[in-house]
């Protein structure tokens, strides 16, 4: 395993970006976006995506430089494109003016469709959170085939639709932050463990017969019909909370949801749903800071049942990860770093060049 220090990789990527078509604040807020994820402990939705980047750039199924545009303003109500442009760029602007609306109104319902991927979709509800605010965010994924099998079925109907919710913290604790694939495994942590030559635990994937499997490279065939899938998480409950999400995201979205009109296009495009709440509009802040300190410290104080596992809040693992990360660096697999160079050399970064950057970083 390659160990890079966040600030040298965010060199890199921010250059590779340029050398891609992004202006420079583009590209360094993807850059930003795509090592933080990395810091918190989601390689799945870090820098390894950025042969996936490059390549949709070239086909010409995501547009550098597009912004976000405002469809129909219905106060509380919004809906906006994506243009198919960097969904790091376009959620964040988004989301910008949703923090405003809320603060005005209480609360806003935001339909965002047309976007590519996302990223991870925690970073949404952190901005939500640090202002104070409550963030409810569904999403849904058009653009590949199918990865996730519904509950009894073998072949893939769903992408890994990620849910996310976050709840501002207090001064005693850190924020909730929920941010989870309804697939048992992002498609991208499928990648990781296969760069990385590991399995992924039994009960995750099906083959392509619906066997199962622990080999992740079922995900990445060579014959799209050898394609295995991912399943749900929590057996049916999973698959109705992925299937809530592909209608929230696709259909109140606009976008559109997974079916075979949608899966030869060779890129990601994603739609989300949100909802972004103001406390202060339904409780009494001081309250509301109480009831969730002593909940927190209610749910915490159950003994573990191991150990040297103490009961953990949603987002704890995340800033656990990052406190690691940014001590002893990022780690990253050999395969997934050459696929970044090789990526860097497509669009004019030589490989001579992305070492200097990590050198003088």
């Amino acid at each position: 395993m390659h160990k890079f220090q966040d600030v040298a990789l965010r060199r890199v990527i921010r250059t590779l970006l340029e050398r891609a078509g992004s202006e420079p604040a583009e590209a360094a807020q993807v850059s930003d976006h795509l090592v933080d994820a990395n810091l918190r402990g989601h390689d799945s939705h870090g820098i390894g995506l950025i042969p996936h980047y490059v390549h949709n750039i070239e086909n010409r199924t995501m547009c550098p430089n597009t912004g976000l545009t405002l469809v129909r303003d219905g106060g509380a109500v919004m809906q906006f494109d994506g243009g198919f442009g960097f969904g790091q760029r376009v959620g964040a602007e988004m989301m910008e003016r949703l923090i405003e609306r809320a603060r005005e109104l209480g609360t806003v319902v935001a339909a965002l469709r047309n976007v590519h991927h996302l990223g991870r979709i925690g970073t949404y509800a952190e901005m939500a959170v640090a202002a104070g605010l409550v963030s409810i965010h569904f999403v849904n994924v058009t653009g590949h085939p199918p990865l996730v099998a519904p509950y009894r079925g073998s072949h893939g109907r769903f992408a890994t639709n990620p849910i996310c919710i976050g709840v501002p913290g207090t001064e005693r604790h850190e924020p909730f932050l929920l941010d989870m694939a309804t697939g048992l495994v992002a498609v991208g942590k499928a990648r990781v463990a296969l760069n990385k030559g590991e399995a992924l635990p039994p009960g995750t994937l099906v083959d392509a017969r619906g066997q199962p499997t622990t080999d992740p490279k079922v995900m990445f065939p060579d014959d799209e019909a050898e394609r295995g899938a991912i399943l749900p998480f929590g057996l049916h409950k999973g698959y109705c909370l992925l299937f809530a999400a592909e209608l929230l995201a696709g259909v109140l979205g606009g976008g559109g949801t997974s079916n075979p009109e949608t899966h030869g296009l060779d890129t990601i495009c994603n739609h989300m749903l949100t909802v972004v709440i103001d406390p202060a509009s339904l409780v009494d802040p001081e309250w509301m800071e109480r009831e969730i300190d002593t909940l927190v410290d209610y749910v915490t104080s159950s003994p573990p049942a191991n150990p040297d596992e103490p009961v953990l809040i949603p987002g704890d693992p995340e800033r656990m990860a990052l406190e690691a990360r940014m001590a002893d660096g990022i780690p990253v697999d050999p395969v997934t770093w050459d696929g970044i160079l090789d990526a860097g050399e497509q669009v004019g970064l030589p490989r001579s060049e992305a070492a200097a950057l990590l050198a003088n970083a």
